[in-house]
């Protein structure tokens, strides 16, 4: 199969990395990659959002399928623009992937669906969305309702602090994603990341993570697009797992073809599992950053065979995915000032060696020079993930490859997996 694999960042490197690893493969071409998913095929320099480029190029290599990785992409209308020129696309069409990139559309079709969710208000006004703080309690929730990169969130823990968020947003800072701001009602429990595909018609659970979104240890600092992840997460018990499949995720899958955008590709649900059972926190429509890494080493299956079915409407022929037992962990390593004011450009050495068993490095953020200098060239920059047959020594093995890389101008957290491990130290 010739593959187009659209995107550039840590998610999109794992699915290069394990696409790759496909007998089904003949040519693998990314759009426009980065340095590291170069050692797994061919990189063009065409944008994520550009639809009618990606249709193009997809056309001009004669791919059999295109992947979606980044949301930005299927918000652009990517898989418009390739199925209409009769080319199978794993990833939602832009009217289902509305479940992401407007959050105030998802709470509206939660309600219409019966999908459980915390209460809620949209605003598009500060005074009013000020004023209905009034209606909630503290810890107070602000999103901005359109797509912020991971950063439109804010838990604020007083008013003065809700009020300041509502301002940053409808002030600018998220421009056009936040035109209108949401208001929820804080839910109380654990959350959790659960993946399911879906062929339009068939849905099959696909596994799940923990992450991290605060930048710093102990869960404190601002939220970001994530900080770490580990597989498989203690939280999702078998029983869990059936009420997100009866809860959340037949019904979202059902709901969006009833709204006539039958659903194609990966569906990332992010819950909380309460005492009432798992609520919804939010969707997002394509696989988890950095979730996606430890899914992808954890996935014994062949990837390629699933991503076709999806965009092929043969899910239902295709057996459950057969995951190892090992656990798995990603360790971001961000630039210092992320997620606000990322530094770039500083070099790295050492992010290309031979870490040892099980250790992986997914290239993020990253550029190199033309004398093979790696610098970075983003927030989150490098993705060290590890597998092992405990999460103790799959985040063993992630720090101790993370120590051998020299990169003074990047930060990590030093607690990745805390909730199921004891914490790991600080950071430098």
């Amino acid at each position: 199969m010739k593959v187009l694999l659209v995107g550039s960042g840590g998610r999109e490197h794992a699915l290069a990395w394990k696409i790759a690893q496909s007998p089904l493969l003949t040519r693998l071409v990314m759009a426009p990659g980065n340095p590291g998913m170069a050692a797994h095929g061919e990189c063009r320099p065409v944008a994520v959002t550009d639809a009618p480029a990606i249709a193009a190029l997809a056309e001009e290599i004669a791919a059999d399928l295109v992947v979606i990785g980044p949301e930005s992409a299927v918000a652009a209308g990517v898989a418009d623009a390739v199925t209409a020129r009769g080319i199978a696309c794993f990833g939602p069409v832009a009217q289902a992937g509305q479940l992401e990139s407007s959050k105030a559309f998802t709470k509206g079709f939660c309600d219409r669906h019966g999908l459980p969710t915390g209460a809620y208000e949209v605003f598009d006004e500060a005074g009013p969305a000020k004023a209905a703080l009034d209606r909630f309690t503290p810890p107070y929730v602000v999103k901005a309702d359109g797509l912020a990169a991971g950063k439109g969130v804010v838990i604020a823990q007083d008013r003065a602090e809700a009020e300041f968020a509502i301002d940053d947003a409808l002030g600018g800072r998220f421009g056009a994603a936040g035109a209108r701001v949401v208001l929820e009602a804080f839910l109380e429990g654990e959350i959790g990341s659960w993946f399911a595909l879906c062929d339009g018609q068939t849905s099959l659970l696909f596994g799940g993570a923990q992450d991290h979104k605060r930048a710093f240890d102990g869960e404190q600092g601002p939220n970001t697009g994530g900080m770490g992840t580990y597989s498989p997460a203690p939280l999702f018990t078998d029983a869990l797992v059936a009420q997100v499949d009866e809860r959340l995720v037949r019904p979202a899958f059902a709901g969006i073809a009833e709204e006539g955008a039958p659903y194609r590709g990966v569906l990332f649900v992010e819950l909380m599992a309460t005492r009432d059972g798992p609520k919804l926190v939010e969707f997002n429509v394509r696989f988890g950053d950095p979730e996606c890494q430890v899914l992808m080493l954890r996935l014994e299956s062949d990837l390629l065979p699933y991503l076709a079915a999806c965009a092929e409407g043969r899910l239902a022929q295709m057996p459950a995915p057969v995951w190892s037992g090992d656990a798995a962990i990603c360790v971001v390593m961000a630039a210092d000032g992320y997620p606000e004011s990322p530094v770039t450009g500083s070099v790295i050495r050492g992010a290309d060696q031979d870490f040892g068993e099980g250790v992986v490095v997914f290239h993020a953020g990253t550029r190199r020079d033309a004398d093979g200098t790696l610098r970075a060239a983003g927030g989150r920059v490098l993705n060290i993930c590890a597998r092992a047959p405990t999460l103790a020594e799959a985040r063993d093995r992630a720090y101790a490859a993370i120590d051998a890389i020299d990169w003074p101008g990047g930060f990590c957290r030093r607690d990745i997996g805390w909730r199921a491990l004891p914490a790991a130290g600080s950071c430098r």
